[in-house]
This record gives structure tokens, C-alpha cells and sequence, in this order.
């Protein structure tokens, strides 16, 4: 339950991070905009990482395979692309996409095995969630 909890935390963050990012934008630029939002992200995981568990740096050079740590430049791609679809598209159409797209390629992830993740059943439940979903975004795109 608790993790459904911070998934629900997560999902609102991230649309109010998304509004608020675009308006910062809307008084500098979108690459002033990101970048003072991940220079802001490294400085709230700074002072936690001091007041929390202080692992060292150095482990991260035992990370495999390496291109797990390409999370952050994601992260300036993912800042960049929410920004300007909810420029674009207005927050609740933007977030419908982007959470539809993220449950897709998740599903995908997982079926697949990519990544190193545990490969996964096809499962036509899942299929017709997926559908439903898009479903929902021409229903809720219609006027």
C-alpha cells in the first residue's frame, strides 16, 4: 500500500513540477528554465545525501552496465519534453500523453526484458488497459 501511495505522490509532483517549470520558462528559456531545475534537483540530493546515508561517490564507478547512468541527461530530456508539451498542450492533456507513453513503454520494458529487467508473460489484460487508455485520451481530447 505504501508503495502505491508514493506512486500517487509521484504522478502530482510531477504535474505540478511540469506547471511550474513552464512557467519559469515563460521568464527566461526553456534551457534556463532546465537547467536551473536540475542545478535545483542536485542541490536538494546533495544536502540529503548529507544528512542521510553518505555513500561514498566512488561506488558509482561499480555500476553495470554503465549506461545506468545516464539517468540525470534523461532527466534534462524528460524536463525539456514536459515543458514543452504542456506549452504546447495545456497540463491535462500533456500529462495524459505522458503518462500513457510512460505506461507503454514500461509495458514494453518489461516484456521484453530490456534493460536488464525481468522479462515478463504477454498478458491481453494489460493489452486492453493499454487500449483503454488510449481510448481515454481521444475521449478526453474530443471537443
Amino acid at each position: 500500500m505504501v508503495g502505491f501511495l508514493i506512486a500517487i505522490i509521484s504522478g502530482a509532483l510531477m504535474s505540478v513540477q511540469g506547471v511550474f517549470n513552464t512557467g519559469v520558462t515563460k521568464s527566461s528559456s526553456i534551457w534556463v528554465a532546465s537547467a536551473f531545475v536540475q542545478l535545483s534537483a542536485l542541490i536538494v540530493c546533495f544536502c540529503a545525501w548529507l544528512f542521510t546515508d553518505r555513500t561514498s561517490f566512488v561506488t558509482l564507478t561499480r555500476v553495470e552496465p554503465k549506461y545506468m547512468l545516464l539517468g540525470g541527461a534523461i532527466g534534462a530530456f524528460i524536463t525539456y519534453t514536459v515543458i514543452r508539451s504542456m506549452e504546447m498542450l495545456g497540463p491535462a492533456r500533456a500529462v495524459m500523453l505522458i503518462v500513457t507513453a510512460q505506461l507503454l513503454a514500461a509495458y514494453m520494458i518489461e516484456l521484453f526484458g530490456i534493460f536488464g529487467v525481468e522479462k515478463q508473460p504477454f498478458s491481453f489484460r494489460r493489452m486492453i488497459g493499454m487500449a483503454a487508455a488510449i481510448v481515454g485520451i481521444v475521449v478526453f481530447k474530443w471537443e
